[in-house]
């Protein structure tokens, strides 16, 4: 398994030997690499380093890699869900662990320092609009790991099974937590903590409901009481399970920060999203 040879039909690549998708080469990614949803907010980030030396887009997906207080950093959006995680997380490991010439695996592994900075609704009413929020660990109600050979610690696993029995839900969920290290590292930046629950869908997924009526009746109540191991559940959005399931299997460290620009608890919604997302941008990189 360790000779085997990645077939092209598996791992694409373009004409120039850049991987299909992202349309990098490995020399364009740092070791360092923030991650967003909204391609628009590459540049948001990217305006703050001092100088930017790659520029690459290709449908939703852009990177733009360069410099910043001498040490090299990329960032990189996804596009919303975790299906387009699954995408990037998958390619972005192939540039840094596979020989893209020869189509095998380095003997020596590369791991990569990636950090999510997005936006989110919160579930819980005393966390005050535009907080920052870490990810200490998240619950993905999406079906990615179904695909994957996927296993919970004990305490994971006890969980997903309280999760599936109080929502009723017909499939079963998946839990993964954070990096150590990067969640040591960034604990200056005065967070709330919590566990993010990573949705399929913005509307019913969420719990929304605008003239279609989702499934799921009175789940946010239940989730927002739902006790646990690993704290109580704070958040919704789109793609953190499967960044930091992902992430998990490949031998990378994956912390993921949201600015909590909605509150489900009270139906209201910040009248400065933006300020509240460049906030987090500037504290983030003072961080790195």
């Amino acid at each position: 398994m360790e000779n085997r040879r990645i077939p092209e039909s598996e791992l694409i690549l373009n004409e120039d030997g850049s991987v299909f998708h992202l349309r990098l080469l490995p020399e364009m990614v740092a070791d360092t690499i923030i991650v967003v949803g909204d391609p628009n907010r590459v540049a948001k980030v990217s305006m703050y380093f001092d100088r930017v030396d790659d520029q690459v887009k290709n449908r939703e997906l852009i990177t733009h890699t360069g410099e910043l207080n001498g040490k090299r950093i990329s960032v990189m959006s996804s596009g919303m869900g975790t299906d387009n995680v699954e995408l990037l997380m998958t390619e972005l490991d192939a540039l840094v662990n596979v020989d893209l010439k020869t189509r095998q695996v380095n003997k020596q592994l590369k791991s990569l320092k990636i950090i999510r900075i997005g936006t989110s609704g919160c579930l819980q009413p005393d966390i005050p609009l535009d907080s920052i929020l870490v990810s200490k660990a998240a619950l993905g109600l999406d079906t990615l790991m179904a695909f994957y050979h996927w296993h919970h610690a004990n305490d994971g696993e006890v969980l997903v099974n309280k999760v599936q029995r109080s929502l009723e839900l017909p499939f079963k969920p998946y839990f993964a937590e954070a990096s150590n290290q990067l969640l040591t590292h960034f604990r200056g930046l005065n967070a709330y903590e919590g566990i993010t629950i990573t949705c399929p869908g913005f509307y019913a997924p969420q719990g929304r409901e605008i003239r279609l009526k989702p499934a799921l009746s009175g789940f946010l109540d239940k989730l927002q009481r739902l006790d646990s191991s690993f704290g109580r559940f704070t958040n919704f959005e789109m793609e953190t399970a499967g960044y930091y399931a992902m992430a998990k299997m490949m031998g990378h460290e994956m912390i993921s920060f949201s600015a909590l620009i909605a509150n489900r608890a009270k139906q209201t919604f910040s009248h400065f999203p933006e300020k509240a997302v460049d906030d987090l941008i500037r504290k983030v990189l003072e961080k790195i």
